[in-house]
């Protein structure tokens, strides 16, 4: 992997235009300041943090390593653990949305099977599987998904954008655009925990360094692939969201396909016949760049059982490499099952949309332990020890902390808020739970099978 590639890796793996009517639909105006504070309070420390720990050690295994080195193998192991499980529930997540927007792509005929379940259960699988191959067969094959992902993340995002400005210039907004909704109108438990999924979308940059080992000139690259994609995910979400908002009114926009319905609302409004196919090409855009994502996901966290499986952490199976393709197949294939019983058990008894909050909320919780972790070895592995750095550190391990808190919250909408918790909270106690245990055995494995010496 060469500088493009990181760029577009961490562009497929960060950036969720789903995210932007999550955003929108929610907060509204209020949104596009939201934004920003969650880049500060979060994005721009965990780039610090990321490529601070990537030029000490940008071996593969990314945060497994340095959470390893910082705190030692117990601790590197729970991290990379709750690291690898969260994806059981990103994946579901991902692929329940993008189902839903493919959904689009054959025209209004096909709109109603966003909402259907057994529609949105055998895409997402297909997806799924398509993925796992293309990263079995080797990152040499499995980078041009990743690639595709990044493509059909800004390309769709760039088309809306530029809707939205011609809309604006002719027809105006659909939002009222004015200083005072900058400001939250609201400020309860269920508003500010959609804050806390504000700040997970613009989490990803530390899982290109667990591909370390297959990255030229990995210090560097990874330096570089940092700041530049970090630009870019900025500018895509404050203007994607800010095209959202002029396309529709907040209270209309769909949670799970809100884009490529935002684009047929934009191309309406414009007039123009020969615009028609856009929400159909957006929308086939979108589920390319939701399945690269998967793809840089599968490609990332699939490193972590590798190398916990070398160093006897787990059994040693995760760290065999395929024969012929020398990828760690296992981990790969066993993330893949897992997913697959995930992705049907998320839509069995609830609704699409019930199931992707739920899914994306345990998500949420499982992945920001890790990044408890992260600052942590920031702090402690950090070259540069100065009050900045300092505070760098602590915003990022307070930000984190206040949104896995949040994350427990359930929805203001959710019919059912105590089985929504339970859901969410037995998902993240019960798999954080079995980590710790698998972590504790493979230290006393290792510790018995060290030469005793004197």
């Amino acid at each position: 992997m060469r500088l493009s590639d990181v760029v577009l890796f961490n562009i497929t793996a960060i950036v969720g235009l789903r995210w932007l009517t999550t955003a929108a639909s929610q907060f509204g105006l209020a949104s596009l300041l939201l934004w920003l504070v969650a880049m500060v309070v979060f994005f721009l420390p965990s780039a610090v943090a990321v490529r601070e720990l990537a030029d000490i050690d940008p071996g593969a295994g990314g945060i497994y390593r340095w959470v390893r080195r910082a705190f030692g193998p117990l601790h590197g192991f729970v991290a990379g653990w709750g690291y690898w499980v969260n994806n059981l529930f990103y994946f579901p997540s991902l692929l329940v949305a993008t189902a839903a927007i493919a959904a689009y792509a054959g025209g209004p005929r096909f709109v109603r099977l966003g909402d259907d379940n057994l529609f949105i259960g055998a895409l997402s699988l297909a997806g799924l599987w398509f993925a796992v191959g293309m990263n079995v067969v080797g990152l040499r094959v499995g980078k041009r998904l990743q690639n595709l992902g990044g493509y059909g993340t800004w390309l769709p995002a760039l088309i809306f954008v530029v809707l939205a400005a011609w809309s604006l210039a002719t027809h105006g907004s659909a939002t009222p655009f004015a200083f005072r909704g900058l400001v939250p109108a609201k400020l309860d438990l269920p508003s500010i925990n959609l804050f806390a999924t504000m700040t997970f979308a613009f989490a990803g940059l530390e899982l290109a360094p667990t591909l370390g080992d297959e990255i030229h000139d990995a210090a560097a690259t990874l330096r570089r692939g940092i700041v530049i994609s970090g630009f870019a995910v900025v500018a895509m979400y404050i203007l994607g969201t800010a095209a959202m908002l002029v396309a529709l009114p907040a209270e209309t926009v769909s949670i799970t396909n809100g884009m490529p319905q935002a684009t047929a609302a934009l191309t309406r409004r414009i007039g123009a016949p020969w615009l028609a196919p856009v929400a159909a090409v957006v929308a086939i855009l979108l589920a390319l760049g939701n399945l690269g994502g998967v793809g840089a996901w599968l490609a990332g966290s699939a490193r972590l059982p590798f190398v916990a499986g070398l160093d006897g952490a787990l059994p040693a199976a995760f760290g065999r490499i395929h024969p012929r393709w020398h990828t760690p197949h296992v981990g790969l294939l066993v993330q893949g099952g897992l997913a697959t019983v995930f992705v049907v058990a998320s839509l069995v008894g609830a609704t699409v949309r019930n199931a992707y909050l739920a899914l994306t909320q345990t998500t949420l919780i499982l992945f920001f332990i890790p990044y408890l972790y992260l600052f942590g070895a920031y702090l402690r592995l950090r070259r540069t020890r100065t009050a900045g750095t300092l505070l760098v550190g602590l915003a990022g391990l307070a930000a984190v902390a206040f949104s896995i808190v949040l994350g427990f919250v359930p929805p203001a909408d959710e019919p059912h808020p105590w089985l929504y918790e339970a859901k969410v909270a037995g998902g993240v106690v019960g798999f954080m739970g079995l980590g710790l245990l698998l972590a504790r055995r493979g230290v006393r494995e290792r510790t018995a099978a060290a030469p005793v010496v004197g």
